[in-house]
């Protein structure tokens, strides 16, 4: 079986563990990570077919995390979370060409709908 990997980034462990469960249960392939740094360091960035990361993280933040990426020629689509939802930071993760911009805890329907639009390729949607 070949499932889409969806990859978590979050310093915060039960938010970590509750999207984890979460896109397990949706029938999603998840590996889970407490920083951006151990991410990068894996062998799951060519696997992985959708990231949610944490806005604020000590060290790399989810955008810097993000940018990163991009600025390597790596592209996933990628759902930004925070618990500090702040305008500036919205408009700068649009800026950057995150998909989502979502605040903790999430509604998880409002995540899974993101989650599958940004599998499907569609526009991205705050």
């Amino acid at each position: 079986m070949n499932r889409r990997t969806i990859s978590v980034v979050d310093d915060d462990r039960s938010a970590r563990e509750g999207i984890t469960d979460l896109v397990r249960s949706m029938g999603y392939d998840a590996r889970a990570f407490d920083r951006a740094e151990d991410f990068l360091k894996s062998n799951n960035l060519d696997r992985t077919d959708c990231l949610i990361a944490d806005m604020r993280m000590p060290g790399m933040s989810g955008l810097e995390l993000h940018d990163r990426l991009v600025t390597s020629g790596i592209s996933i689509p990628t759902i930004m979370i925070t618990a500090f939802p702040q305008e500036a930071d919205r408009l700068r993760a649009e800026q950057s060409g995150v998909y989502c911009y979502l605040s903790k805890p999430c509604d998880e329907q409002h995540l899974l709908k993101c989650i599958d639009a940004a599998l499907a390729g569609n526009q991205r949607r705050s």
